[in-house]
Order: structure tokens, then sequence, then C-alpha cells
């Protein structure tokens, strides 16, 4: 008799512990979200934030998410990283443990998205990545192999580094080209070298490759270099809060050669902080609102009227993200993580706001083209696509 009570007594408290261990009640779908809110990536991180609650209340405004015979309300439980690794770490495992999270969304920078990543990917949690393109987020630093429960949105450094080194020989006919980089980050370091490499093979010559360190604000030494080497292009695959003065101190010395950049400028505090200096650069990115299809101008549409402005391509790669993980979700049938990896990794081909993306077996890189767009009066201009 006592052990059919206890019994009785213990099906229900399992069943009431079940439901608090991954929601609010039942019908609440945890998503956590990543997003560099303070220093100095504030920026992207607004529009990570912004994009992510509009892909949010689209979900639950349209009655949530059916998964298997239940129908589910979206919760986003947002962290700040505050721009920092050690946080953006914590803040995955807190996601993954403390609120159990079914997957997660972000960080952006690369530097970020790594150690969160690898968090994520020893919790076998799904992570997607909107705007982290260096080759590390998704593959494993032991095996080299790529992570299991890992994804992203956008394209990867070695694809966007060819991108620009061919525009630079073929489209801009440059002979001479020079590259000033952040040699302690990955991103920027990643990117220097698959340019410096691509564009040396294409018959090129690298009259200056200069490395500076995190927190450098004179530039004069290494770009007297450059202005003496004289060359066609220079390459600054650098921050967007760098890039301003990086190209100011330049003119100021003389320089009047072109400037291309990387996806790392496409923000739009950049051509309000450089002014006239930028007009005339180039750089490579990850959509076009004014040259997007009819889904994507539905989406430009919806997040102006939210916010009063045009998404970037980091609110945009949130968007898509968001995107693959509620196709995931449906397709997947249960609501467990490891389902939802399995959904994410059987998605051949999705039609996003940022393009098609191509995903291969084993691999959570999409394969989608880039754009080149152009600085001119104050404002980014499309250019031209440029296919895988």
């Amino acid at each position: 008799m006592m052990k059919t009570l206890r019994s009785a007594l213990l099906v229900p408290l399992l069943m009431f512990l079940a439901g608090c261990s991954g929601s609010d009640s039942l019908t609440d779908l945890r998503i956590g979200l990543i997003a560099e809110l303070t220093g100095e990536a504030s920026a992207v991180g607004l529009s990570c934030r912004n994009a992510a609650e509009l892909a949010v209340k689209e979900i639950n405004d349209g009655g949530g998410l059916t998964i298997g015979d239940r129908t589910y309300k979206v919760k986003l439980l947002v962290m700040d990283n505050g721009g920092k690794a050690d946080a953006s770490a914590q803040a995955a495992r807190k996601l993954i443990d403390s609120d159990k999270v079914v997957a997660i969304v972000g960080p952006n920078e690369s530097r970020f998205a790594i150690p969160a990543s690898d968090a994520a990917e020893s919790a076998a949690t799904v992570l997607i990545s909107p705007s982290s393109t260096t080759p590390r987020t998704t593959l494993d630093a032991r095996t080299g192999g790529p992570k299991k429960y890992v994804f992203r949105a956008c394209y990867i450094d070695p694809f966007q580094g060819q991108v620009l080194a061919k525009f630079a020989y073929d489209e801009r006919k440059a002979g001479t080209a020079a590259v000033l980089f952040d040699e302690t980050k990955d991103y920027s370091r990643g990117i220097a070298e698959v340019f410096r490499d691509v564009f040396i093979r294409r018959g090129g010559k690298i009259v200056a490759y200069e490395p500076y360190t995190a927190g450098t604000r004179d530039f004069t030494d290494p770009l007297t270099r450059i202005r003496n080497a004289k060359p066609d292009v220079i390459f600054i695959p650098n921050h967007y809060t760098e890039v301003p003065g990086q190209i100011r101190q330049a003119r100021k010395l003389g320089i009047q050669a072109l400037f291309l950049g990387s996806d790392s400028w496409g923000t739009a505090d950049l051509p309000a902080a450089c002014g006239k200096d930028c007009d005339g650069c180039y750089f490579s990115t990850h959509y076009d609102a004014e040259t997007a299809t009819k889904e994507a101008r539905t989406f430009v549409e919806s997040y102006r009227k939210q916010y009063g402005s045009v998404p970037d391509d980091v609110a945009a790669l949130t968007y898509d993200s968001f995107g693959l993980l509620r196709q995931a979700l449906r397709t997947g049938g249960r609501l467990d993580r490891q389902a939802v990896r399995d959904a994410l990794a059987r998605i051949p081909r999705y039609e996003g706001v940022t393009g098609v993306m191509e995903f291969r077996e084993g691999s959570g890189d999409p394969i989608k083209s880039a754009v080149i767009m152009k600085i001119q009066d104050g404002r980014f201009v499309w250019f031209a696509n440029v296919n895988p």
C-alpha cells in the first residue's frame, strides 16, 4: 500500500519537475540569444537583438510554433556578453544549464562566438552564429573536424578573402596591394592571410603587410610604410570602430589609394563616423536591403516599421538564423535539443533574407553568395553580387 502511494505521488511530481526544467510552463519554448549589447561592438549587438525580437514576435503573433501535436509560444532569453570572450562562454553555459533553452542564437563576432560555440558543443546544444565568419567557430579544436551542434548563417572568411582579392585584381585592375590588419584577432588576421595569398596567386604583388595589436590608436608608422610602398589598393579587414580613424590618418598622410574592407565594415555607424574620407571605398557584406528579394523586402519593411531604421547585415543574418531554427523545430518533430540538431543538419537548402544557403552534409557552414558595396555620399550602395 505504501509503495503504491509513493508511486502515485512520484509520477505527478516528476511531471511537474520535467515541465519546470524546460520552461515556465508546458507551452513555452525557450531560445537563448547572446549579443554584444555593451562594449565596442554594441551596434552589432543592438541589431542582433532587434532582429531576434522581431522574429520571435512574428512567430508568437502567428500563433506560435507547432511541434508534433503541440503548439508553443517562444520565449526569448537575452544575455549581454559585454563584448568579452569569457562572458560569452559563461552566458552559453547559463542558458544551457540554468535556463534550459532548446537552442542558442549568437554571438556575432568571432572572438565571442568561438568560446560560446565550444560551450554549446560540449553540452550538445545547438548554437547558430549569425555573423561569425572565421572557420574556427564551427570546427572542433581538438580533432580539426566540424562541430556537430554549431551552425552559422553567414559565409566564411576564406570565401570572403577570395572575393575581395579577386575584386581588387580583376575588377579594380590593381597590380599591387597593401594590408593593414589586427594580428591579435582571428577574424582580421585570417581574412588578411587569405587576401594576401589569393592576390599573389592571381598575379598581384603585396608591397606592404602591416600587422598591429588591439588597442592601437596611432597608425602613423605602418601607414607611412604603406604610403612609401605606393599600393594600388589597401585592404583593411578591421573593426568598424577602428576603420574611420585608420582611413582618416591615411588621408592626412596623403594616401589616395583605394581602400577595401570586409563585412566588419557593414554597420550603419561607419559612414557617419568616417565622413567623406570613406567615399569611394568598397567592402564585402551579406545582403543589400535595396536589391533584396520580395521576401527579404517584407522583412526590411517590418524591421523599419518596428525600429525606424533599415536593417543591417547582422540584423538580416540574425533573422535568417531564427528562420533556420524555426524550420528545424517544425521538422524535428520533438522539443528536444538532439531533434533540433538533427533537423538542422538535414536542411540542404534554405532561402533566407540574405540569399540562398546550401549546406553540405557534416558542415554547419552555408555556401552562399557575397555582396560588394560601395560607400558613396555617406551611404552604402550596392555594387555587385559575387557567387561562390
